[in-house]
């Protein structure tokens, strides 16, 4: 049974963000447009992040705008108008009726209409609340219904004199994630591991990056994530240490290692998990070795998440143990502190630790605040994300390293007693993934 957001929670989101505006202001929040995929064909549309985190409405050629303390509505949708012979051939669609009906909005009018309907809602309105800079086209029209007012001034039209940056308000709003978001976030942590434990088990030599992919994808589907978050990375051998690696062609050959990068967006929510595991089920002692390291990081990274410590803490725990183990394992040389200070890991570990994730899989949300980094709260959704990548051409370093790429990936939660890993449901130690591969 499928999880899913009510009408409710939308609302209160919508109400949260009016509570946060200016007296006398306005927001306008538009949808994405469609994308030609070729020719007469588009990919399969996606709403902006933004307009659905306030409205759950899925439609494309939409337009949300709040007007606080408007007497006919403050929640106002502009949406394509119902046509008998369009839905025939492309689907259902609401209508303005069907969102007063369905989705919480107290006036609704065309699309086609905006043009027409849109000036007189901002006019005497001294703020505009807006996400300049996202869509070059809307920003024109945005500022057209502007300079429409603007050009009426002396027949007494009062057109708004300030626009403000909405991101600033709505996106802190996602940073911190709602219980019913957390459900949702859960059951896709969820799925995308049981795909990722289908993968390691139908992995072998012989097969291709892609199969793999099938499967993974195949499993989100079957369960009801109908897409991935972004696309999914099967990266074999060398191909590990490409770290978006997507052409998925290569032939997973014995003594490989093989990385999956690969999540879920399941109910607009993305799940992100990386695995490392052995084409052939084993180990070697050196992949072992670099993996136990990688695999240590994360621990201490996730460790360092809760309520208190900023940001960059599980980023600088993951880089302390990985620098060690470089220098123990002859990898790097010189002093652990020194080699920090001067980012001398940065050959083989050249990312972040993480990012925020949510409605999209690298998330909205300041990591710094007024220059430092961000304290952690209850609510924040983050990966863990450390890795190591010894290239095949690098002769600086002993063989039997070369060619080794390794990243670990989780989902975490901050709580109030700390944190939560949402993706759990996948082995991470290497004695687990070797007895899930030998059907243990």
């Amino acid at each position: 049974m499928s999880v899913k957001l009510n009408i409710a929670e939308f609302a209160r989101r919508r109400k949260e963000l009016i509570a946060m505006m200016e007296p006398n202001s306005i927001a306008i929040v538009a949808t994405a447009e469609e994308k030609i995929r070729s020719r007469d064909t588009h990919y399969h549309f996606r709403p902006d992040s933004d307009f659905y985190y306030l409205s759950g409405f899925v439609e494309p050629g939409a337009v949300l705008v709040l007007v606080p303390g408007r007497e006919h509505g403050e929640f106002v949708m502009f949406v394509r108008e119902r046509d008998r012979e369009k839905e025939i051939w492309d689907g259902y669609r609401q209508g303005p009726e069907g969102v007063l009906a369905n989705y919480g909005a107290e006036d609704a009018f065309p699309i086609d209409d905006i043009d027409e309907i849109l000036p007189g809602l901002l006019e005497g309105r001294e703020r505009v609340y807006y996400s300049l800079g996202r869509d070059p086209d809307f920003d024109r029209r945005v500022m057209g219904w502007i300079n429409t007012l603007r050009a009426k001034e002396r027949s007494g039209a009062i057109p708004p004199g300030e626009l403000l940056d909405l991101d600033h308000y709505l996106h802190d709003m996602r940073l911190f994630k709602s219980a019913a978001e957390v459900k949702l976030m859960r059951t896709a942590g969820q799925i995308a591991a049981d795909a990722h434990v289908r993968a390691m088990r139908a992995a072998k030599p012989g097969l291709y990056e892609y199969q793999l992919q099938a499967e993974i994808e195949h499993e989100f589907a079957r369960q009801g994530a109908r897409f991935p978050a972004y696309a999914t990375i099967v990266g074999s051998g060398a191909n590990g240490c490409i770290l978006h690696y997507i052409e998925n062609e290569s032939r997973l050959e014995k003594g490989d290692l093989v990385l999956i990068d690969a999540g879920c967006e399941y109910q607009m929510y993305a799940a992100d998990i990386t695995r490392t595991f052995p084409a052939s089920g084993k180990f070697t002692d050196a992949q072992r070795r670099i993996y136990d390291l990688v695999l240590a990081s994360q621990l201490a990274a996730i460790a360092e998440i809760k309520p208190g410590n900023h940001w960059d803490a599980p980023h600088a725990a993951a880089v302390r143990v990985l620098t060690q183990g470089l220098v123990e394992l002859g990898i790097l040389t010189g002093d652990v502190e020194q080699l920090i200070e001067e980012g001398g890991y940065r050959e083989f570990y050249m990312h972040r630790t993480g990012h925020w994730l949510g409605i999209d899989v690298h998330d909205v949300g300041d990591y710094k605040v007024a220059g430092n980094w961000r304290i952690l709260e209850p609510g924040m959704y983050m990966t863990v994300e450390p890795g190591l990548y010894i290239s095949p051409d690098n002769t600086e370093v002993a063989e039997q390293w070369r060619g080794i790429g390794i990243r670990i990936e989780d989902d975490v939660l901050v709580t109030a007693e700390g944190c939560e890993v949402l993706t759990g449901g996948v082995p991470k130690t290497a004695d687990a993934i070797e007895a899930l591969m030998a059907g243990e």
